[in-house]
């Protein structure tokens, strides 16, 4: 199939997501300016294109576990063929709402740490967990 550029509302879901991710990774820099101490950067969680994305193919979320701090922004990708969201199954505390193919949605993470299973309201078989440390 080849690919062609999304176009329309698709463009500006697109050039979104990017900004989202490129705030990320600019966010994440080490800016360092001074020459020497013995300190490495933290790795304490995930990089940031892996933290704050998760994308739905094959019927699935991937990663199906993330760790995310307190509030950040989490975009969902659908690059499944048919609609699905991601919803907490418990509280409220988070839902995308429909997804369509080819679409993306963002939620912000709850600001208190935690386990916080979701599924896909429409396809409840599939399943996840956003940890907020």
């Amino acid at each position: 199939m080849p690919f062609s550029f999304p176009t329309g509302p698709a463009r500006t879901a697109a050039a979104t997501a990017c900004a989202l991710v490129l705030t990320s990774l600019l966010g994440c820099s080490n800016g360092g300016g001074g020459g020497g101490g013995g300190e490495t950067a933290s790795t304490a969680g995930p990089s940031a294109g892996s933290g704050t994305r998760v994308t739905i193919n094959d019927f699935k979320f991937q990663p199906a576990s993330l760790a995310v701090s307190p509030g950040a922004t989490i975009t969902v990708v659908n690059d499944d063929t048919t609609t699905h969201t991601l919803t907490a199954t418990k509280g409220g505390a988070f839902d995308t709402g429909d997804i369509d193919p080819g679409k993306s949605a963002t939620f912000t993470a709850p600001s208190k740490p935690g386990d916080f299973p979701y599924d896909c309201t429409i396809h409840p078989f599939m399943k996840g967990t956003l940890t907020v440390k």
